[in-house]
């Protein structure tokens, strides 16, 4: 809708076809229905991709106020959350109606429950075929996002069209993702189900400083999200309990003014109960008086660099977005153009262009769908 609207103000006709039931379900259903839908920190070191320069230019051609800006000329009221996440007042559905004002604006057409069969090269442009029709155009513009949240008939459709055309695509994964233990480690952390606190993670030299969230299944919340893009089957992630805080100068100084503390009842301070009892309980000293200078030390790392390792994550069912997609060797940065495939785009979460957790994947939508839009206008 954003590449649409653009682009249909140069005087471009544009078709906008859809295989759902309604326009922008995934802005719908986002940020608990008040769609986060940009985050004014949002920098190119936001994401992840095989090549991490390809976003600047398109997020410097589009920035979180430019959109800020749409949305005070709409009158769509809005509030900052914490790290810059920035949620309508009222609902996403907001949004998603202005962008299709902007659409209508720009005398776009969007065609809703089309099932694409197949899309082609014919006669220096395209032809897409679908259910019930057969459309050619001079340009064609993937946005078919990735195979995030299956039952929103969310797909790898997008790829496919980038490997009949000889585009390479970066193998997908599910991110932004709850991670999950196996059954040994289920049962030995289920009693923490429910628990949240700020922790720190990481996996090797990438670190997020969030809330965590323990779950029946393994680990959730959204340091544990942020870190899943990051992580891959067989690695360990280690998690700091109490971050900015030196705990083995803490227990240093519990032992000498409260020596007859039990190291669960020094964690209390600190982390919710049930989690200081789990943290505390292979430790066979009642009191930390009977805790000597090495065994201290143990005890403090356990905490603040307790390593996990989970076997899984709950894939593609609960992911927020996908990681990998185009190849963006393929693309042009500033246009999202085919290099091969003259008047070819791929734009969103289908190109190897993964954002961090809090606004910054929607971010990277606007942006590029405004470069493509852009660039369609001035070329065509």
């Amino acid at each position: 809708m954003m590449c649409g609207a653009v682009a249909g103000q140069y005087g471009l006709s544009v078709l906008i076809l859809d295989h759902a039931k309604a326009a922008g379900e995934k802005i719908r259903i986002s940020g608990g229905g008040r769609c986060n839908f940009t985050n004014i920190n949002c920098r190119p070191d936001n994401f992840i991709s095989q090549n991490p320069h390809f976003c600047k230019s398109a997020l410097a051609g589009f920035t979180p106020q430019d959109f800020i800006d749409q949305l005070d000329m709409a009158g769509i009221a809005w509030h900052e959350k914490t790290l810059g996440q920035l949620f309508c007042d009222g609902k996403a559905g907001q949004i998603i109606e202005m962008l299709l004002q902007a659409c209508a604006f720009g005398r776009n057409k969007i065609t809703l429950e089309r099932k694409i069969l197949d899309v082609k090269a014919d006669q220096g442009g395209f032809c897409v075929l679908t259910s019930d029709a057969r459309y050619t155009s001079r340009a064609l513009v993937v946005a078919c996002g990735g195979p995030s949240i299956p039952k929103m008939g969310a797909s790898g459709f997008g790829y496919q069209i980038a490997q009949n055309f000889g585009l390479k695509v970066i193998p997908p994964c599910a991110a932004l993702v709850p991670l999950i233990f196996d059954d040994a480690q289920k049962e030995s952390t289920k009693a923490l189900a429910g628990i949240s606190a700020p922790v720190c993670v990481w996996v090797g030299k990438t670190k997020f400083k969030e809330a965590m969230l323990f779950t029946h299944r393994g680990l959730s919340g959204p340091a544990i999200l942020q870190i899943s893009s990051y992580w891959s089957p067989g690695d360990t992630i280690y998690i700091d309990l109490i971050p900015d805080q030196n705990v083995r100068a803490l227990l240093q100084e519990a032992r000498v003014q409260n020596p007859r503390q039990s190291p669960s009842g020094f964690l209390d301070d600190y982390l919710p109960k049930r989690l200081a009892q789990y943290m505390a309980h292979n430790t066979p000293y009642q009191r930390l008086a009977d805790m000597n200078d090495a065994e201290l030390d143990r005890f403090a790392a356990g905490v603040q660099s307790w390593a996990l390792q989970p076997t899984g994550s709950e894939g593609y069912r609960t992911a927020e977005v996908t990681r990998g997609g185009v190849d963006t060797d393929a693309l042009s940065s500033k246009t999202m153009q085919s290099k091969q495939v003259p008047g070819l785009y791929f734009i969103g979460e289908v190109v190897d262009v993964t954002g961090h957790l809090g606004g910054h994947n929607f971010q990277w939508a606007w942006a590029s769908g405004v470069a493509a839009g852009n660039a369609l206008g001035n070329q065509l």
